[in-house]
């Protein structure tokens, strides 16, 4: 391929993503000056052009909902799945402009939380693509002493901070990208000052080592490095999770993971394994209490043809 095709390609994307962004800060102004109730009408076009032209994605919601239904599912079922992942990218642009008065939170765990704040030491918060995590993050912004912040690989950071820019920059600040010579420095100092740090885990790249653990029925390759990140940082693990509840409705869970403070180093390998399986069965039990909140819209049951599998 040439060096010109190259340069195209890479003109091509950058006006792709200056387009993306021109339309996350269009539906911005709509959403904050129509509000939410009428800007949510929108919510049902999106819902269906998913369900008609997204092919990939149709098929593994699904599959999903195969799994976690325990039968095949109605189109009207995908339709709702669409829906409910739309409406939790919708209200992302009212927490991020500090609009929690139009929601119904409702917080389960958090003396966790409380305890965590009293220990000083920080902790990690391992979620999902699951509900909206922005409602975790306003939470955060609402209690004294609770500071939230994403940890995630530079390319998705990259990606994520352009989104949040376009809907309030003052957002960017909270997430610390991975891949970077000085990132686990950042995360290291970061927990030190006390920050609960958030990691979606239900995802891997393919070089990633992963542990195979049935899930909704069938085996599925679990991601072992967000484990073993705050297995060598020494933290205590909470799983978490802001599900939508439908309306303005949105329940935030927080459960205990795993304890990696004063764990030995002969045993470290073991309790990781430990605390994948605890979060797989977490998010397990998670998604069959509200099975149209997990937007994991891939072949989540396909083992990746490059992913190193953990010998356990």
């Amino acid at each position: 391929m040439s060096a010109s095709h190259l340069s195209h390609q890479a003109e091509w994307v950058r006006q792709r993503e200056r387009s993306n962004s021109s339309m996350l800060r269009l539906m911005t102004w709509i959403s904050l000056r129509l509000g939410r109730r009428l800007s949510r009408v929108v919510l049902l076009g999106i819902s269906l052009y998913f369900l008609l032209f997204a092919r990939d994605a149709r098929h593994a919601s699904r599959n999903y909902l195969r799994h976690v239904l325990q039968r095949p599912p109605r189109l009207g079922e995908i339709f709702r799945h669409f829906h409910s992942f739309a409406a939790c990218i919708h209200d992302r642009i009212y927490l991020l402009n500090d609009r929690f008065d139009l929601f119904d939170i409702e917080v389960h765990g958090d003396a966790l939380i409380k305890a965590v704040l009293a220990s000083g030491q920080g902790a990690i918060l391992m979620g999902a693509h699951m509900g909206s995590f922005e409602v975790v993050r306003a939470v955060g912004r609402q209690q004294p002493g609770l500071r939230v912040a994403m940890v995630m690989y530079e390319e998705n950071a990259r990606k994520i901070n352009a989104a949040l820019a376009a809907i309030n920059p003052a957002a960017i600040q909270d997430i610390i990208p991975l891949g970077q010579l000085d990132s686990m420095l950042r995360v290291q100092a970061r927990l030190d000052e006390g920050l609960v740090l958030g990691v979606l885990a239900d995802r891997t790249l393919d070089s990633d080592p992963a542990l195979a653990l049935p899930f909704l029925g069938e085996p599925a390759e679990i991601p072992l490095g967000p484990m073993r990140l705050a297995a060598i940082l020494k933290r205590p693990v909470l799983f978490m999770c802001g599900v939508y509840l439908g309306g303005n409705r949105y329940a935030i869970h927080f459960e205990p993971l795993a304890d990696f403070t004063h764990i030995e180093r002969k045993e470290r390998d073991a309790a990781i394994r430990q605390a994948v399986a605890a979060y797989a069965d977490c998010l397990e039990r998670h998604c069959r209490a509200t099975p149209f909140n997990w937007f994991n819209f891939f072949d989540f049951w396909r083992p990746s043809s490059n992913a190193r599998r953990d010998p356990a």
